[in-house]
């Protein structure tokens, strides 16, 4: 069983021009019918750490993710 349904890469000059990519990326997927985690992953994206590439394999051991509110 393979639960990946979609795959985006994206790519640029600079790693914060890849990321600004992926989390524009990101906003403008749309999947419906199931939950994604597609929140968590721009979270990620947005975390200053991640951004600045000052991370190790520990990092999502690590990582605080605040999940949205519920509407």
């Amino acid at each position: 069983y393979d639960s990946m349904i979609a795959k985006l890469i994206v790519h640029a000059p600079s790693r914060i021009e890849a990321i600004n990519r992926m989390i524009g990326a990101l906003d403008e997927c749309v999947i419906e019918g199931i939950k994604t985690i597609i929140p968590y992953q721009k979270q990620i994206l947005l975390d200053q750490n991640f951004q600045s590439g000052d991370i190790n394999t520990g990092f999502l051991n690590n990582f605080q993710y605040t999940a949205e509110e519920i509407h």
